[in-house]
């Protein structure tokens, strides 16, 4: 691989090859060359958090060890849906996900882990099973590959600076000395491109709020386009390495999908794209063409059962109804930020040249075109609390069917805000935990086929939903601000 004096991954620059290509004999070479003393096997629980169980190798045999065979856990305390009479479970380590861990006291080798049952097949509940399935099926049916990344939103908690103060609201995108948290944003960006998650940038967004003594400043890091595991996959790593920075600086960070009555809560959008031979088959002169559609079609069609995974506490409902941009109304639109799906600009036509020109009147270089065409559809639906490894599975179950529906293209033109004069006639989101139990308990069927989500899976979303919904129902919560506080508090650490 030729050598790229900006690769931030250090075994790639160290292996000089792709992480695609790692071998455990590349990464025991590596444990060796850069005096690694530890190595951690880290997989994805059945709450969506990043596990890790630490070895200390005592030779080059029991490295190898290791990086091959992985280990035995007890998958009853990582899913409650296991069965604990037959609960041990095997960690087999993925070898292109390693990575140096900046934090440890010692310097450790990563790597992600799948899961697999007794008799070697893939665990079928497993988070990681359950993404790749839904890819693998999508693929299998109608030849794309969808590729998807996420903005992950989150709040800094600190004491209130007195130093040029925070402007509530007034965040996006602000610079310091008024934006708080640059330097911790800067850190968690850098950790996260030398673990080999591809970024496309960071920056304030706009919720700034002053709470007393103390001031909540949000911030959003936006992945870059990726295939759906490794998309997953991103996501938990970036949120573990948020919250790692965070506490290593005595900051409390939260995803929570509400912080209190004040201030809007932190949502995950996601964008997606098609892609086969590598092009974006949803691309069109300007905006969505009409494979693009149908993969809006199918969003707007399982959005309500989606909730199920990407709205999983009775604060999620909250933000839908009282954050300024968080969508409530099934329909989709360009550009427009009202909507569930959006269709953000991609450079179509002309345009780019002629800014680029005008931009750089004296001489300038070609214009460097993309490998991909940017062009993706937003899915504005999530919250912090996504579950998302489902969350992304159900997109994919969602895809497959919006592309294989015959009126497809019909749903997409009924659900558009194009020439709407309101939205009074779109159908509305789920406004509770119990309404979203009941939406995917209708529209399980589509998501178990192909033995994409385990039943036992869909199960344990839905009764979870209906018990949070027994304990706090959201007209109860909207009008009683003392269980709304315990509320937030409770998930205030959140996905």
């Amino acid at each position: 691989m030729p050598h790229d004096a900006l690769e931030p991954h250090p075994l790639v620059r160290l292996l000089e090859k792709p992480r695609a290509e790692f071998t455990c004999s590349d990464l025991v070479e590596a444990v060796e060359r850069l005096g690694l003393r530890q190595v951690d096997l880290r997989y994805v629980g059945g709450d969506g958090r990043l596990k890790s169980i630490a070895f200390v190798p005592n030779s080059r045999r029991h490295l190898v060890e290791i990086l091959t065979r992985g280990e035995r856990v007890d998958g009853s305390s990582i899913f409650s849906d296991t069965d604990t009479e037959a609960s041990d479970v095997y960690l087999v380590p993925r070898h292109r996900t390693a990575f140096v861990n900046p934090f440890g006291e010692r310097p450790s080798l990563d790597v992600l882990c799948s899961l697999y049952d007794e008799d070697g097949a893939p665990l079928a509940h497993a988070r990681e099973q359950i993404v790749r399935r839904a890819a693998e099926t999508l693929t299998r049916e109608t030849g794309f590959v969808l590729e998807a990344f996420g903005e992950l939103e989150y709040y800094l908690v600190q004491a209130a600076d007195a130093i040029f103060p925070v402007e509530e609201e007034r965040g996006y995108q602000e610079s310091g000395p008024f934006s708080k948290g640059e330097r911790l944003r800067e850190e968690v960006l850098g950790h996260l491109s030398a673990m080999g998650v591809q970024l496309k940038y960071g920056h304030g967004e706009v919720g700034n709020v002053l709470d007393g003594e103390r001031q909540l400043v949000q911030h959003e890091i936006e992945l870059w386009p990726v295939p759906l595991e490794e998309a997953a996959d991103a996501l938990v790593l970036a949120k573990w390495v948020v919250r790692q920075v965070a506490y290593q600086h005595g900051v409390e960070v939260t995803f929570a999908p509400s912080i209190g009555e004040e201030g809007a809560g932190s949502g995950l959008h996601v964008h997606s794209r098609l892609v086969r031979d590598g092009s974006n088959a949803i691309a069109g002169d300007v905006g969505a063409n009409e494979t693009g559609r149908r993969l809006i079609a199918g969003y707007l069609t399982a959005a309500p059962a989606l909730t199920a995974f990407g709205n999983t506490v009775p604060t999620s409902y909250l933000r839908f109804v009282e954050g300024d941009e968080s969508p409530d109304d099934i329909c989709w639109g360009e550009t427009d930020r009202t909507g569930l799906v959006r269709v953000p600009l991609a450079w179509g036509g002309d345009v780019l040249p002629a800014m680029v020109a005008h931009a750089n009147p004296g001489p300038r270089d070609p214009i460097a075109e993309p490998d991909v065409d940017p062009q993706t559809v937003e899915l504005r639906l999530a919250d912090g609390s996504a579950e998302v490894h489902l969350l992304l599975a159900g997109m994919a179950v969602a895809a497959r069917e919006g592309l294989a529906d015959p009126g497809g293209l019909e749903v997409a033109e009924r659900l558009s805000t194009d020439g709407a004069d309101d939205h009074d006639d779109f159908e509305q989101l789920p406004s509770s935990c119990g309404e979203s139990a009941d939406a995917l308990e209708a529209e399980r069927a589509r998501f178990e086929a192909h033995d994409v989500f385990p039943a036992v899976v869909v199960d344990a979303t839905i009764s979870r939903l209906r018990r949070l919904h027994d304990e706090a129902p959201v007209k109860k919560l909207a009008k009683d601000d003392e269980l709304r506080a315990a509320l937030v508090r409770r998930d205030w650490h959140v996905g």
